[in-house]
């Protein structure tokens, strides 16, 4: 949720902490880079310890980080706050999702979904009204008192609930380089995305970190592609189900984070909107979210599942071609229906592309599937935004223009995204079976077959 209210806080934290805007932009950023870390570190240490004991380290950190920023009094608190926030939320994502969805019978998954849905994006969805609501009484601190408050219940429900249960595979070798190379992946590129708002493309400071944090993230695939006891399955992931889904989310992800970006900064910078207004403009985003969970737990059952990918990809693209005329005058009429249009996209796009990948591996690899995911869709939705921006402003000077620039880019994206999907499962030369979910759940195989890739033409040779 704070990532996407952050672009309606950034005045009022930067005034509170009383530096310029830069330093809460890269506390963003570095806690964006910790959630995509945390979420790969947890898939290793989910391997070698308890369940319980884990989220309740995890939910601490979170706390310690909610409590920081809170009482910051200066950027270095704050950075560091949100910091131990973003790694607290990336290593509970995959340490509570993967039991939500294993520890059911079959039958209980679609229910599970459509939670699992709105606990996904409903607070994302809504981040746009928090943030302006909380922008125009000033009280960004007592958003992070809210967040600590609910980190510590969540804290307390674990204690009551949880039970000690032994690590997935205790005696699994510790891999030293992946996480190096993780930390490398993470931080370095969203360090010089950040540092591009206050250089330009050509600086050092942007193109070095960039360049080899995008290094260490593509060395980082290879080597657990190549390793026989690998924690990341990136190996079962290289096939076609899998590949169109994790291409769903990433496009999913990067294009609605986009628009949601480029939108609040027109309606803020040119149309002069006032916070809570641009923020009330978004709210049909939660209601696109719901009908996309809604479908998504009729159909993940379903041979349609990837169907439901490309409606979401789509339901983005036509989000951002309402967006592209966009004037302050029409602002009021075209905002709330794109703001429906992207809350079901990132819905319908991003959990279907998770469920497709994870349902093609088995069960007990499911946590260190979504970790994956997560690494490949936070890395593309939190640069994509930031680069296209900078780089319209520099080809078309006027504000405006840039925005409007940006937006025929991301439009672009989501094309690509839809095409290279259908390609890629014309090219797998069958269209998924209903996944067998109570192969996948009870008898621990996978629910989906999934073709390798280009296999229609293999088989034709």
């Amino acid at each position: 949720m704070f990532t996407t209210a952050f672009p309606l806080l950034l005045p009022g934290i930067a005034h509170g902490l009383g530096t310029s805007e830069f330093f809460p932009q890269l506390g963003e950023a570095l806690s964006n880079a910790a959630y995509s870390f945390g979420a790969v570190a947890a898939a290793d240490l989910a391997q070698r310890f308890s369940q319980r004991r884990l989220f309740i380290i995890y939910e601490a950190i979170f706390i310690v980080g909610s409590i920081l920023a809170l009482f910051a009094p200066g950027p270095a608190a704050f950075v560091l706050g949100r910091i131990l926030q973003g790694l607290g939320t990336g290593l509970l994502l995959v340490s509570a999702l993967p039991p939500l969805v294993t520890n059911f019978p079959a039958a209980k998954l679609p229910v599970t979904a459509i939670w699992v849905n709105i606990g996904l994006f409903g607070a994302v969805t809504v981040g746009p009204f928090v943030g302006g609501l909380v922008a125009h009484f000033e009280a960004w601190r007592a958003l992070f008192a809210g967040l600590a408050v609910l980190g510590i219940g969540g804290f307390a429900l674990a204690l009551a609930t949880l039970e000690l249960q032994p690590g997935d595979d205790p005696g699994q070798p510790i891999d030293w380089l992946a996480f190096p190379l993780a930390i490398a992946a993470t931080a370095l590129p969203f360090f010089g995305v950040t540092w591009l708002g206050v250089s330009s493309f050509m600086s050092p400071g942007f193109i070095a970190p960039v360049v080899l944090g995008l290094a260490a993230l593509g060395a980082l695939i290879v080597m657990q592609y190549r390793k026989r006891q690998a924690f990341i399955p990136v190996g079962p992931l290289f096939s076609t189900f899998p590949v169109c889904g994790i291409l769903a989310a990433m496009v999913g992800g990067a294009t609605s984070v986009t628009l949601l970006e480029l939108t609040i900064a027109y309606l803020t910078r040119v149309a002069h909107y006032d916070p809570f207004m641009t923020g009330l403009l978004f709210l049909p985003e939660f209601l696109g979210l719901i009908v996309a969970a809604y479908l998504f737990r009729h159909m993940l059952a379903t041979r349609g599942l990837p169907a439901l990918a490309l409606s979401g990809l789509a339901a983005i693209i036509a989000g951002a071609a309402l967006l592209i005329p966009l004037t302050p005058a029409r602002a009021p009429f075209l905002v709330p229906i794109a703001a429906a249009l992207l809350g079901y996209g990132s819905g319908s796009a991003v959990a279907p592309g998770l469920f497709m990948a994870g349902m093609s591996v088995f069960s007990t690899k499911l946590g260190r599937t979504f970790a994956l995911v997560e690494l490949l869709r936070a890395e593309a939705a939190f640069l994509v935004g930031p680069v296209l921006l900078s780089l319209a402003v520099a080809l078309a000077p006027p504000l405006g223009d840039s925005l409007r620039l940006s937006l025929w880019a991301t439009l672009g994206i989501g094309v690509f995204g839809i095409a290279a999907i259908v390609i890629l499962l014309a090219l797998g030369g069958v269209w998924p079976r209903r996944p067998d979910l109570q192969e996948w759940l009870e008898r621990g195989g996978r629910a989906l077959h999934s073709p390798p890739l280009a296999a229609f033409l293999r088989s034709r040779r």
